[in-house]
């Protein structure tokens, strides 16, 4: 029985020691700040310091890779995770999106930040994510005002 625990512990050992050995790509694109949501916002706007704090690691070309996501498996689903952060939506590339597009993504961030969605899991690892009920409104309020906006703006 004491033979077949170590065996397994150390498979279990070299197992952890192999998975180090596959790296995912942890690359932060170059960032235009004019094309960011920062740059398309008013100065101060309570919503860009809620989204730098809370969205920016896996929706934006300015993720902070710390420590921990230098070691398997947690570098693997963070990679995974920014990977598909940035293709649902990325604030770096905020002008990229057309108007409609931008009013709809912050519809549904004002969504998924109300249902607990988002930021999700990532609040375990970094708890200071996590969204207040203001986060929220102020995340709510902004797509309000894109969409009252956009509605004025079409009469």
């Amino acid at each position: 029985m004491i033979r077949r625990l170590k065996q397994a512990a150390i498979v279990i050992v070299v197992a952890f020691a192999a998975a180090q050995l596959v790296r995912p790509e942890r690359a932060n694109p170059t960032t235009d700040v004019t094309r960011t949501i920062q740059a398309h916002m008013p100065a101060r706007s309570a919503l860009v310091a809620v989204l730098d704090r809370s969205c920016r690691d896996c929706h934006s070309n300015q993720t902070v890779w710390p420590r921990y996501t230098q070691v398997a498996p947690l570098s693997w689903l963070m990679a995974q995770a920014v990977k598909e952060g940035r293709k649902a939506l990325n604030f770096s590339e905020w002008a990229e999106y057309q108007p409609a597009q931008q009013r709809l993504l912050l519809a549904i961030s004002c969504d998924d930040a109300t249902s607990g969605k988002m930021p999700g899991a990532y609040t375990l690892v970094r708890p200071e994510t996590r969204l207040s009920s203001q986060d929220v409104e102020t995340i709510c309020a902004a797509a309000r005002q894109a969409d009252t906006g956009a509605a004025g703006g079409s009469r």
